[in-house]
């Protein structure tokens, strides 16, 4: 029988044989639990239909999400044995990767020399979030983890019949184990188990890729003709760094209190350590080599000395038993300096001594003098792999292990800055301050020429104004006890003024962190805007302009630069692709974004100050998601500068980083990308004026026809009936709430809900609505720019990024699924009348970007069709459970009945499933 399973088998081969043994081994799982029935149901290898009552039951959308699951799994394998089939070729067959950039830069006339000026210079940092876009429990991602690790162990040649019937059967254990473990949250996760996830890969994870990836670079380096002994030294390397938001984004989040952030400064101070100290155990033993003190150079001398006279007996046992092995008894001293307990291996706690390592920077300075050592007795290449592996570790992970930020919203500090002045100057003050936008400026300016604080004591503040001078004062106890290395950057959301970022300098002179240099005031840590909504991107030049104009900013930037290459100054700049989507559509959050970053990097030169965009992007393509090496390459000339940080959410950071060889590629595209485009800017004209000029009309028509829709009167109304967001809401996916104040308004509701809801309804119109009319309207009003923008999508990575991104999206939606969501909306007049506005923005735009890419998707995107064909017949029955299941809860919620937990958890468990099958939630 030719089903769409067995076509898309015979068009894309393994992988789908790899689905299909999985799936015979989940059937065989599922009998030996007694679910006969639930068998006949398995979707691709059965044709049979569920009724009713199965359809919604919980074991068959647990059968669902599992499969599913599955399907992800041999996908991603399947994906990363075709690279390495390329590779195996021809490194530079695999697009974005470091031969690949390297061949299109020599294409290009860049020399060697000219990206060994860059090189050194790439600092790329994701982020990791707990944003409440990642259904699965944790205990869930860890099996699946495992799952996938054996199925990699398939591919092995090596293994003989019995050892693969071995494997097979670890395969099944493990199904039978995600067969009984609920995969869904009932509880919402304490922000402590977040944590936990993130460590994971913290720890687990990165270390090891970090030396997969600077072995690819040095073989990539080698194959494109370049010298390779120049990245002998790792100091040459691009560098990366990782942070994370975990215990302290607050933004809408009351559980992350000041405690939350101590204690999570605290665990990564000692998971860093932990792997420092593993590092360094594990380069003791290599340096097993036969060397004794009369053998190396007076300075290395002179150092052990110092160390023995720092650790008395302690070292000198070490010196004594390792005396014929002068390099090692080195290493074994310098892990006493460790400053944690280490006799307690399985719970570690931190020990701050006398004569322990204050900073990374002492270590990495004894790593040197071992380095130097080891090339001066003639064994460079254990000084090049081996110490050159540990400094980097150290570079990397440091003492902090990731840089924690401290996210807050302005509207929230407005509420804390008022509580302090009126406990310190008075209700009348604050209230004058409050009244006037320039009452408020002219008490900033006047108060940040002097340095002394407020109130000496805090706890008579209200809510707001203890939680953020005591998450701050956690802060500046860190900073002081260690160093700032351990904090990324305080980040006001919703920044829409430069009064907002100057307010929080106030908070950070209570608490210690404005210091006198050279006779100006300057903070310790930066200060960093976040522009969300269109109107503040739009704005956000001109708050830019004034911030950089202050001087304490200017001083600020000046303290701040003691870390950067040759003293830059460097002022950091988050733009948000979740608030501005859901505020203007995708036309506009694209082009106001890509303008914002031109206007602010120029702004940026205008002082001095090389700016740093922070991208705040997520899972879906409303919310910026994309292959990184595409997105990268359609950011504005000028604003890529070898620096470049941004968010990792939820489900996408177990998607990129599940797994090392995964991990490996996704951080190589990045780096390698950031990279190659700061390079091409560095020697290369900018964008075309003519394609900045036609997308400002884009993505002001675009946003003017998707405001249309959202500004209906009975938009809310449908919205609410039409889509799963009550369900959304009730989840536990994330500590964080789905509103920020609780209100039930459009601008209250966060954009990861507004995404996720209308993707698990396939509508998606937060990223294609109002493209078929914006298009429609050029063509028809200006054919000439219509033929530019149709040359355009033929060589200019933006254009061509946006177009690909709703072809991407437009495939996702489905008319028949929307219909019977809409199905839902009680009140008829309003349900026709919006689904017919919808329904036709979505006929035109299909045929507004069919004629704008002119090929078909099954010609230019054979993988993604077939993945995309292959879901849709198994969603159909998983989308018709949702809607029954919705209508079985609201009613139920409406009449109380007892029943209204039983549906709820189904719907929980269905969100769940759709949100596997189309590999994104928010």
């Amino acid at each position: 029988m030719n089903t769409v399973f067995t076509q898309v088998k015979n068009a894309l081969g393994k992988p789908y044989d790899d689905l299909h043994f999985l799936l015979i081994c989940f059937k065989e799982v599922l009998e030996e639990n007694n679910q006969q029935k639930l068998v006949e149901l398995l979707p691709w290898l059965n044709p049979t239909v569920p009724s009713d009552p199965d359809l919604i039951s919980n074991e068959y959308i647990h059968l669902m999400s599992m499969c599913f699951q599955l399907l992800n799994l041999v996908e991603v394998n399947g994906a990363v044995q075709s690279r390495r089939h390329k590779e195996d070729e021809d490194m530079a067959q695999v697009n974005g990767l470091w031969a690949n950039q390297f061949k299109y830069l020599k294409s290009r006339g860049i020399t060697e020399k000219q990206i060994l000026e860059v090189l050194p210079t790439v600092l790329v940092e994701p982020v990791l979030t707990a944003h409440p876009t990642e259904a699965k429990r944790a205990v869930v991602l860890q099996e699946y983890r495992k799952l996938y690790l054996l199925l990699v162990k398939r591919e092995n040649q090596m293994y003989t019949r019995i050892e693969q019937a071995e494997i097979r059967q670890e395969i099944k254990q493990i199904l039978h184990r995600l067969w009984h473990v609920g995969e869904i949250y009932i509880e919402k996760p304490r922000l402590e188990s977040e944590l936990d996830n993130i460590l994971h890969y913290l720890t687990q994870v990165f270390p090891g890729v970090i030396m997969i990836l600077d072995k690819r670079l040095r073989q990539a380096w080698k194959e494109s003709g370049f010298d390779p002994k120049v990245l002998n030294n790792s100091d040459l390397l691009p560098v990366l760094s990782f942070g994370n938001w975990v215990g302290g984004d607050r933004d809408g989040h009351p559980l992350v209190t000041p405690e939350i952030t101590r204690q999570t400064l605290e665990k990564l101070r000692i998971h860093a350590f932990y792997i420092i100290k593993t590092e360094l155990k594990d380069l003791a033993q290599k340096l097993s080599i036969y060397h004794n003190i009369s053998d190396v150079s007076e300075a290395f001398v002179n150092r052990l000395q110092q160390l023995r006279e720092e650790l008395g007996a302690n070292a000198e046992l070490e010196l004594e038993e390792h005396a014929e092995e002068i390099f090692k008894a080195f290493v074994l001293i310098l892990i006493q300096k460790i400053p944690i307990d280490l006799t307690r291996e399985f719970n570690l706690s931190l020990e701050d001594k006398a004569n322990s390592y204050r900073s990374s920077i002492d270590l990495i300075a004894d790593l040197n003098l071992l380095y130097q050592e080891l090339e001066r007795c003639g064994i460079a290449e254990v000084a090049h792999v081996d110490v050159g592996r540990a400094k980097r570790i150290l570079k990397i992970f440091g003492f902090h292990l990731a840089k924690l930020d401290i996210r807050q919203n302005s509207a929230y500090h407005d509420k804390a800055l008022n509580q302090l002045i009126t406990a310190s100057l008075g209700a009348e003050k604050a209230a004058q301050l409050d009244e006037s936008s320039e009452a408020r400026r002219a008490f900033l300016d006047q108060e940040l020429q002097i340095n002394r604080p407020f109130l000496v004591k805090h706890q008579n503040l209200d809510a707001e104004g203890q939680n953020v001078i005591g998450c701050l004062q956690v802060v500046s106890n860190h900073v002081y006890r260690y160093s700032p290395n351990a904090f990324g950057k305080i980040i006001v959301s919703m920044t829409r003024n430069t009064e907002d970022l100057l307010t929080v300098y106030l908070f950070l002179r209570e608490v210690g962190l404005i210091v006198k240099r050279d006779d100006r005031l300057g903070a310790v840590l930066p200060v960093v805007p976040l522009f969300e909504t269109i109107e503040d991107l739009k704005q956000s030049p001109q708050i830019l302009d004034d911030y950089l104009s202050q001087p304490i900013v200017q001083q600020s930037l000046r303290l701040q630069s003691w870390e950067n290459p040759s003293g830059e100054l460097i002022q950091d700049v988050m733009v948000g692709y979740s608030d501005s989507n859901k505020d203007g559509g995708i036309l506009a959050s694209s082009w106001f974004l890509h303008e914002a970053q031109k206007e602010l990097t120029e702004i940026g030169q205008k002082h001095g100050v090389k700016i740093r965009f922070f991208h705040g992007t997520g899972g879906s393509i409303s919310r910026g998601a994309g292959p990184s090496h595409w997105f990268i390459k359609t950011l504005p000339y000028g604003s890529i500068n070898g620096k470049f940080r941004v968010t990792e959410q939820g489900e996408t950071i177990e998607r990129k980083y599940a797994n090392l060889v995964n991990a490996a590629y996704n951080l190589e595209l990045m780096v390698s990308s950031v990279t190659a485009q700061t390079v091409l800017h560095q020697n290369t004209n900018g964008q075309s004026e003519e394609v900045e000029s036609l997308f400002r009309r884009l993505g002001d028509r675009g946003r003017h026809h998707y405001r249309q829709l959202i500004s209906d009167p009975d938009f809310i109304s449908f919205f609410s009936q039409a889509t799963p967001i009550d369900v959304i809401e009730s989840s536990k996916i994330g500590s964080r709430p789905a509103r920020r104040t609780g209100k039930r308004s459009m601008e209250d509701l966060r954009a990861i809900p507004w995404v996720f809801s209308w993707s698990q309804s396939r509508f998606n119109i937060t990223s294609w609505y109002g493209v078929g009319s914006t298009l429609s309207e050029l063509k028809n009003e200006n054919p000439t720019e219509y033929n530019r923008l149709l040359q355009f999508v033929e060589y200019d990575p933006f254009v061509r990024y946006v177009m690909t991104n709703l072809d991407s999206s437009l495939a996702a939606t489905d008319e028949r699924i929307m219909a019977k969501y809409a199905s839902l909306v009680e009140d008829q007049q309003i349900r026709d009348r919006i689904m017919e506005v919808i329904q036709n923005e979505l006929k035109l735009t299909r045929s507004m970007v069919a004629d704008v890419l002119k090929r078909p998707i099954n010609e230019r995107r054979i993988n993604h069709y077939y993945s995309t064909i292959l879901r849709a017949e198994a969603l159909d029955n998983l989308h018709d459970a949702q809607v029954e299941l919705l209508q079985k809860w609201r009613e139920a919620k409406k009449t109380k009945s007892k029943d209204e937990d039983h549906y709820l958890f189904a719907l929980l468990q269905c969100v769940n499933a759709i949100a596997n099958a189309l590999g994104a939630t928010g």
